[in-house]
């Protein structure tokens, strides 16, 4: 049986990367012998400036259904309803649990980072995904006036955190296997915000009690962005909460080379529900305009992939993205002069070569 594969192409940039993203996917399924079904659902700003629909339930039902979405981005300064992303997007991972949020970065090639001496950088945020202040509970009181009262609650339950701090201490014993540090930075603010944060001091503890092996250290969140600024071969596994997660990922980004490359997955280990996006959003300026950089949509459907079991097929495609990078075989945010299209035609090109010098 084929893996069913929703692709939710999205807004802005999302079509143009996606299409690319698929392109790649076919290709390299052929050498590893996975079989994906592709199936595009028509969800996003268009709909919703026609209809006023964001996810019907059918549909919602179909996706709930699916062995992994694909999805290339959202967010149009067309649509003025603020909750628009937030009812598309964090609705997926939220009624889906989606709990674990992955962002690899990965130095793709010698000069693409901003820092002066890093000459590699390979770690993995591990995000919360579904607490924190983003699950919305708050509210707004004498609003637009001098009084005005803006709440919004900071949730932290015993389960997510657990299984968060968990999730990570088994990621780098995993990541330790396959020749990486596997050391595990958990990132908090402790020191401020006492009655959360405590509760992951104590869970961390208990954690690394469970887990001897593993090499475990504690940063404050403002110290954490130092020190990637700073070190950034110290971290290896990175766990923290959803809002610091966010921040320190789109760092963490920034320093192998910017959004454009960065891949992310939205999954729950134990449902095998994943959401594949790539991180930098829908960018409307540079819709249809064939400069979007398609890395990240491509090395977010390698995350899927290795996700569905094919291995193989992730670190083949991973590999030609490294390869092109080098060459500097890119759009122009990563120093080359490639349309999108071509961007990924270089990584095609490089996966055929991929597959011909390899036995099937």
């Amino acid at each position: 049986m084929p893996f069913r594969i929703a692709v939710i192409p999205g807004d802005g940039i999302g079509p143009e990367v996606i299409t690319q993203g698929i392109r790649v996917l076919k290709e390299v399924i052929q050498h590893t012998g996975s079989d994906l079904d592709f199936e595009t659902y028509d969800l996003g700003a268009e709909r919703y400036l026609k209809t006023g629909e964001i996810i019907p339930d059918p549909i919602f039902a179909e996706l709930q259904s699916a062995d992994a979405i694909y999805l290339g981005a959202v967010g149009d300064p067309r649509v003025k309803d603020p909750q628009y992303a937030a009812r598309l997007l964090l609705r997926l991972r939220f009624e889906l649990d989606l709990w674990v949020n992955l962002r690899p970065s990965r130095l793709l090639a010698p000069g693409l980072t901003p820092l002066r001496d890093a000459s590699t950088i390979d770690l993995v945020v591990v995000r919360e995904n579904t607490e924190r202040a983003y699950v919305g509970i708050g509210g707004q009181f004498k609003r637009g006036t001098a009084d005005e009262i803006a709440i919004q609650e900071d949730i932290n339950t015993r389960k997510g955190v657990e299984r968060i701090q968990r999730y990570a201490f088994e990621l780098a014993r995993e990541r330790r296997r396959t020749g990486h540090r596997g050391r595990v930075t958990m990132v908090d603010k402790s020191n401020a915000l006492y009655h959360a944060h405590d509760l992951w001091q104590r869970v961390f503890a208990l954690e690394r009690q469970r887990a001897p092996e593993i090499e475990a250290e504690h940063l404050f969140v403002d110290a954490a962005a130092m020190q990637l600024v700073k070190d950034p071969a110290r971290f290896d596994v990175v766990v923290t909460s959803n809002m610091f997660g966010d921040i320190l990922s789109d760092l963490a980004s920034e320093l192998v080379g910017g959004l454009g490359q960065a891949p992310s997955a939205n999954i729950n280990p134990d449902t095998r529900r994943g959401l594949f996006e790539p991180v930098h959003g829908s960018a409307p300026k540079h819709a249809g305009k064939g400069i979007a950089n398609p890395v990240g949509a491509i090395l977010a459907g390698a995350m899927m992939l290795r996700h569905l079991g094919d291995e193989a097929g992730a670190n083949q495609i991973e590999e030609a993205v490294m390869a092109t990078a080098r060459e500097r075989r890119t759009t122009k945010d990563l120093g080359g002069d490639l349309t999108t299209s071509a961007a990924a035609n270089a990584v095609l090109e490089r996966l055929e070569r991929i597959g011909s010098s390899r036995p099937l």
